[in-house]
């Protein structure tokens, strides 16, 4: 079954964490503990931003 594309707009913090999950994804075992450690911050980072309307 074939997905569709959707098309999003994101900011460059929410662009960085999703790509670098990816790379997590692929890289693992490899550069998991720095790569989890900068999702770990990066996400934390996300939380503490305000809410755009």
């Amino acid at each position: 079954m074939k997905q569709k594309a959707r098309t999003l707009k994101l900011t460059e913090l929410e662009f960085d964490l999703i790509e670098t999950v990816r790379n997590y994804k692929k890289s693992y075992p490899n550069g998991e503990p720095e790569i989890r450690y900068y999702i770990e911050r990066t996400f934390a980072e996300y939380l503490d931003e305000p809410l755009e309307d």
